[in-house]
């Protein structure tokens, strides 16, 4: 852990140097989507909400977006093996999919996974123009799965052009390139990106690398047909072929095998906004495809397992501020979902929601209180409820709360698969925040502490039945699932950032979780209880900007029962860069620069020390 004392030291010695401080003050314009299912700005919210943009996306460099994840507060991150591997992302000691992620407004998770949630290892973070995280339970404003948090991800497609490429480390190649055009009538944008690497082997006794290669774009047109009303449509694609590493005879250990997998995921949206001032509606029709096919030459060139699940979703939001201070968010939704195996198998169903969430927003205080309920085709009703408050104590600290009621409807797998159970019923979470905010994020500098807790029950697990054949495991020798599960995530979050002078800036996020079975008191698999990630970034007098990133991971357990430990760690990245001519930057970065070996998942590898160099064009 000495390794890193450098860098600590520099955010230990720049703490009390507040010079120019008065220089500084928090971005009023700073928006989130997470809070209101509408824009609002992040001060109007009693919700612990943290927005990362296109420039510090920039900074940190490369293509894993779980380096730019790591700067908030509460997040831990497993991924299972080398780039493009399953990379799960869990908020608050959450499962990663109680996480709702959307990406350009839609719903990304594959409805025909087990669990439901999203894969991070198809989202690389160099068309990303910005992140939106809310921790906590917000079932009220976007139904299930928002049990965790919710996350929204910005492509880019912005005036003007944007392109970047780099090279390293295991015959890395990372290509991006951004822009758009338009006028008073009409924008036309879009990002695309290409990515290969040789990557290293997923089995961490493996010696056989395991490659990855991704093509991904997404794009946007919007047509504004009056000052107030505009049309957009907008879509995305991502096509990746990873190698992978199985549990080959005869021994049947995870090991190096030649399996690969092939993954297509294809997004959009179409729809319309009206905003007069005091009215905003926002009405959508979005989808989200996922297929995936696994193969294995071995054994002949047919694929060995194919799977694709679908949505489709009409939304409408609104916004109405009637009469001074207060505001009135609403709307409603009707989702429909199926999937598809190797099998032939085919199940559907579908969700109905509406919401209203009523509240009083004044610079100096806000508070909002909200309703929803939803109708599933299975399992019948589910009402959630939520309310959160913020005020301003003196200039610029905040005294924010909030309690929220998440739930996530059981998966179209765990329903209807082979192993399904029609019986199952919603998980349920019920979270609570308490927070001091001096500025926000957006600050030079800033600092947030929160105190949370979530309760959750009916945690849908899978179950063994071998040796009954009786109640849920009736026609089930093999197993199926069941609301079996209760567990706590309680702790403290703690985000800072200073800004001794323009040249010099230090970040600090810090996590402390207690995620735990309530039925066993056991610790809940994979979720450290300390995460830890600071930053320091300096201009020097040349223009020469020089930086690097500390995570510090505390100890966990691989499993539930707690007898596999997963050793903590420490991971450094030191990363520079070189603006020439006002449109060229020079930039490389050297990942896991002492080297580390460590694990997030118990057998699976991670990436040793690496180094990368690239350059960025901006016009």
């Amino acid at each position: 852990m000495s390794k890193y004392l450098f860098l600590l030291s520099c955010v230990a010695i720049a703490s009390p140097a507040f010079a120019g401080e008065d220089a500084y003050e928090a971005d009023p314009t700073t928006i989130t989507v997470t809070a209101s299912g509408t824009g609002s700005n992040v001060v109007d919210t009693g919700q612990p909400v943290t927005v990362i943009g296109a420039d510090e996306i920039d900074s940190i460099q490369g293509a894993d977006i779980a380096r730019v994840l790591q700067r908030a507060p509460g997040v831990s991150i497993t991924r299972n093996g080398a780039p493009g591997a399953v990379t799960s992302v869990s908020v608050r000691g959450a499962a990663s999919q109680q996480l709702l992620v959307l990406v350009d407004g839609v719903r990304v998770a594959d409805p025909a996974s087990p669990g439901g949630g999203y894969d991070f290892g198809n989202l690389l973070a160099g068309n990303i123009e910005k992140i939106d995280l809310l921790r906590g339970a917000n079932s009220t404003i976007w139904g299930s799965d928002a049990m965790g948090g919710v996350l929204a991800v910005t492509t880019r497609a912005q005036r003007g052009l944007q392109a970047s490429a780099e090279y390293g480390s295991n015959e890395t190649a990372y290509l991006n390139a951004s822009g758009g055009i338009g006028s008073d009538a009409y924008f036309l944008g879009g990002s695309a990106s290409w990515y290969r690497t040789d990557g290293y082997s997923s089995a961490r006794t493996g010696t056989e690398p395991d490659g990855f290669e991704q093509f991904a774009a997404n794009g946007e047109a919007r047509a504004y047909l009056s000052p107030s009303f505009e049309l957009f449509v907008r879509g995305r694609y991502a096509k990746g072929d990873l190698d992978v590493d199985g549990f080959p005879a005869p021994s049947y250990t995870f090991a190096d095998t030649n399996e690969t997998q092939k993954t297509e995921q294809y997004s959009g949206a179409a729809g319309a906004v009206y905003d007069s001032g005091t009215l905003y509606l926002q009405g959508a029709w979005s989808f989200a495809d996922t297929q995936r096919e696994n193969y294995n030459p071995d054994i002949g060139s047919d694929p060995t397992y194919t799977i694709a699940g679908h949505l489709d979703r009409a939304d409408l939001r609104g916004t109405w501020r009637a009469v001074g201070p207060l505001v009135v968010n609403f709307g409603g939704n009707g989702e429909w979902t199926r999937f598809a195996d190797i099998g032939g198998k085919h199940e559907s169903t579908n969700t109905w929601g509406a919401y209203t969430q009523i509240g009083i927003e004044t610079p100096r205080y806000a508070a909002h209180v909200g309703v929803r309920h939803d109708e599933h085709e299975r399992f019948g009703g589910e009402t959630s409820f939520g309310a959160d408050a913020s005020f301003e104590i003196v200039h610029d600290l905040r005294l924010r709360a909030s309690v929220g009621e998440g739930f996530k409807a059981p998966t179209l797998y765990q329903l209807l698969s082979d192993y399904g159970n029609v019986s199952l019923r919603p998980e349920q979470a019920t979270s609570y925040d308490l927070g001091l905010a001096w500025r926000d994020r957006a600050a030079p500098t800033y600092a947030a502490i929160t105190l949370f807790r979530r309760d959750s029950e009916d945690l849908i697990d899978f179950v063994s039945c071998y040796g009954v054949s009786d109640g849920v495991c009736s026609d089930r020798p093999y197993g199926t699932y069941d609301n079996v599960g209760r567990a706590r995530a309680q702790g403290v979050e703690v985000a800072f950032g200073l800004a001794p002078s323009e040249n010099l800036r230090t970040q600090i996020a810090y996590s402390y979780v207690e995620a735990t079975d309530r039925a066993t008191g056991n610790w809940l698999a994979r979720r450290p209880q300390h995460t830890l990630t600071t930053s320091l970034d300096w201009t020097t007098p040349v223009g020469l900007v020089i930086g690097g990133d500390v995570r510090l991971v505390g100890e966990s357990f691989d499993n539930a029962a707690n007898t596999t430990r997963l050793a903590p760690y420490a991971v450094g990245d030191i990363r520079a860069s070189l603006p020439i001519a006002n449109r060229f930057e020079l930039f490389g970065r050297v990942e896991n620069v002492t080297d580390a070996d460590y694990e997030t998942v118990a057998g699976y590898g991670t990436q040793g020390r690496a180094g990368y160099v690239g350059v960025r064009l901006k016009m």
